[in-house]
């Protein structure tokens, strides 16, 4: 008889369905790099404000394959016909002002003097600095380093991007670990 290993012990967001365990357990708080990585985020990000992040998660192989694996470059030539197609298009989240701010912001990219995911990492706080949460409540949604965040992408041209999504953003990939103390997440690095 095999005795079952003990269920992992998760930041309590990561236990409540399928997909946000995967999710958990495998991307949230790993160092991501790479534009066309850091773009996709970005945009998931934008797309789930005011949603639930499991809509979005549910939605993602659909936004891929809709937005052409968020290669900036790809979505930066889209159009009014991109546009159209993309809003008739059931399977992602259709709202006008989102679909328009990811082509807008893929445009943003193309504009830069310096690599997106260098930009992107040059506001994540050293590592000594951060303070791992003891609880969920402990989280927050807002950090003086999004908020510099958001302002330098504003300024360089980006839309649909604040401080509470350039936290949720930073905490995606990696730039800030905010696995609770006692999530074995936190204490397996």
């Amino acid at each position: 008889m095999t005795v079952p290993e003990p269920r992992a012990v998760r930041c309590a967001w990561g236990d409540a369905t399928p997909e946000y365990t995967s999710y958990h357990d495998t991307e949230w708080g790993v160092e991501l790099r790479g534009e066309s990585e850091m773009f996709e985020r970005l945009c998931l990000e934008s797309f789930q404000s005011g949603l639930s992040w499991i809509t979005i998660l549910r939605k993602r192989e659909s936004f891929r394959k809709a937005f052409d694996g968020f290669e900036p470059s790809v979505v930066a030539a889209y159009g009014e016909d991109d546009v159209e197609r993309l809003m008739a298009d059931a399977s992602i989240v259709r709202n006008r002002a989102k679909i328009n701010a990811a082509i807008h912001n893929a445009r943003a990219v193309a504009d830069l003097d310096v690599p997106f995911d260098d930009l992107l990492w040059s506001f994540a706080p050293p590592k000594e600095d951060h303070v791992r949460p003891a609880t969920i409540a402990d989280v927050p949604a807002v950090t003086p380093e999004s908020k510099a965040l958001a302002k330098e992408l504003k300024r360089r041209g980006f839309v649909f991007f604040g401080p509470i999504t350039a936290y949720a953003l930073m905490q995606a990939t990696g730039m800030v670990d905010d696995h609770v103390a006692t999530c074995f997440r936190a204490t397996s690095r």
